[in-house]
């Protein structure tokens, strides 16, 4: 007794190409795959799925993302569309309009690189429109924040202030700035309003309802360290994740990971490797680079670590049997976690995750393609930091720079993610950047021997996915004995143009053979 899904197009993502007509659950497992009549004349069906003429895949996964962050963004003032300086000053003065004196203005998603008015950010702006809130804009990456003069003096923070340790205060010839990077931006959590049980499952509750919409059955995220600690986070994934089926899994900031042997995993929430930064962001100027920036030689970028204390903590994964997940996305910062595996490998079949991967260079992927590691990508990134990314690293540095195609010929086990609330948490859009690598901003195409087939930009968000948590045996196929996930799409994407891909329509998510959204 089982479903038996049919009426549309089954791409099984086994091999290239290959394709069914139906597909049989029982239990939330797939137990066959072939023609609609095959399956009608071996199983007996208690219930029919029509699949509208659509195309099925594999559940889609998330590689990369910030789940709580996510519903966060989707809770809190968007300035990801803003255009113009202008207009997300605009969207602060309205908000700053309907609170009441004292009350935080928080923002998500300002991205310099899309004004079209002007480039340089600065707390007098804000100090303009209001002097009564306290105002909190986080930078798209994340990696940078801008506050008004009413949270540095309330956080006490003063020209005379030292950078701290993996951070930095933005300075001007006037004083602060008000931009604070990287660590910099802790000078300021003791006074920032902290989450409670209800803001947290709230966060959660509008993230997976999202992710649904867009046709993922999972994600590996981050969260642990944040919003009041572990035990808050882990309790609010517990309560939502009970009333609505999410497969996450979750990686373990090195911070608190001593605390992963008090929990056991279930079958939708499961811990995952260490998580650490090695450095910050392209945008902020903060990824750390070999050579200075293009486009500001007084700069290579931050280390959050050194070379031998990211070793220690590499070193502390080992003693507690872990693997590591590190955050790296400039070519000096892969050279320091190279070093750090080589000096303290994982144990015989685990698989280290190397998350962004977006500056490299020809030697170290020589190096890397010879240590038991995953590839965390985020093709999404294309779209949103080119051109602007070839003025910060020049052009000398682009053969290797988001550099997808060369690291899967290379033979590496690539996962695709969105580092949303970083990016739109929409997997077709990430699809769209592997295979067009086309430019939101200017429609040109950057680095185009670098585009993927669509199988392989599909497979990152599939097997790829699952490759990185060691589960490529249950998950991220349709195939017999494979977990029953499933994205039902309005269209065939691999028969139509790359540019119709970003506009894909998701009729239906299934997790473990029940349709937890429906268009």
């Amino acid at each position: 007794m089982g479903i038996l899904y049919y009426g549309g197009r089954v791409y099984t993502m086994r091999h290239e190409g290959e394709t069914a007509e139906a597909v049989f659950v029982q239990d939330g497992i797939i137990q066959a795959i072939g023609s609609e009549t095959e399956l009608r004349g071996l199983y007996e069906i208690t219930e029919e799925v029509h699949l509208r003429g659509g195309m099925m895949l594999p559940g889609l996964v998330d590689s990369h993302m910030h789940l709580i962050g996510h519903g966060e963004r989707l809770m809190r003032l968007d300035l990801s569309d803003c255009r113009s300086y202008e207009e997300m000053l605009g969207l602060v003065r309205e908000r700053a309009a309907q609170l009441q004196p004292g009350e935080w203005i928080l923002g998500d998603g300002w991205n310099e690189n899309a004004f079209s008015d002007r480039k340089d950010i600065h707390r007098r702006d804000l100090d303009e429109i209001t002097q009564e809130h306290p105002v909190l804009l986080k930078r798209v990456c994340r990696h940078a924040a801008l506050v008004n003069s009413y949270v540095l003096e309330k956080a006490g923070l003063h020209t005379g202030i030292s950078d701290p340790k993996g951070g930095k205060v933005g300075r001007g010839q006037d004083g602060l700035t008000g931009l604070l990077y990287e660590q910099a931006q802790e000078l300021i959590a003791a006074i920032v309003p902290g989450p409670d049980d209800e803001y947290l499952q709230k966060a959660l509750h509008t993230a997976i309802t999202d992710c649904w919409k867009h046709g993922l059955v999972g994600c590996h995220t981050e969260d642990l360290n944040y919003y009041g600690g572990f035990d808050q986070v882990h309790r609010s994934f517990r309560h939502v994740i009970a009333e609505k089926p999410f497969k996450a899994h979750l990686l373990v900031h090195h911070e608190v990971a001593e605390e992963r042997a008090n929990h056991e995993d279930t079958h939708y929430i499961e811990f995952g490797a260490m998580k650490a930064f090695a450095d910050g962001s392209i945008g902020g100027r903060t990824a750390l680079l070999s050579e200075p920036y293009s486009d500001q030689p007084d700069t290579n970028g931050v280390a959050v670590f050194e070379r031998d204390e990211l070793a220690e903590i590499v070193a502390k994964a080992r003693r507690l049997g872990m693997m590591v997940a590190i955050h790296t996305i400039g070519d000096l910062s892969f050279e320091y976690i190279l070093d750090a595996i080589e000096q303290h490998p994982p144990q015989p079949g685990q698989r280290d995750r190397i998350i962004h991967c977006q500056i490299l260079r020809g030697d170290l992927v020589q190096r890397a393609k010879g240590l038991p590691v995953v590839l965390d990508i985020q093709p999404v990134f294309v779209t949103s930091d080119f051109p602007s990314v070839i003025e910060k690293i020049g052009r000398e540095r682009l053969p290797y720079a988001y550099a997808w195609k060369t690291l899967l010929e290379a033979g590496f086990l690539c996962a695709g993610g969105s580092d949303a609330p970083v990016e739109r948490v929409n997997p077709f859009l990430g699809i769209y950047g592997a295979v067009a690598r086309k430019s939101f901003f200017d429609g040109e195409c950057y680095g185009p021997e670098q585009r993927l087939t669509m199988f392989e930009a599909v497979r990152l968000f599939t097997y790829g996915s699952a490759c990185a948590i060691s589960r490529e045996h249950k998950r991220g196929m349709i195939a017999p004995g494979y977990e029953a996930d499933f994205t039902v799409v309005d269209r065939d994407i691999f028969a139509i143009e790359p540019e119709a891909v970003q506009d894909t329509q998701v009729l239906m998510t299934v997790i473990d053979g029940t349709a937890v959204y429906t268009l």
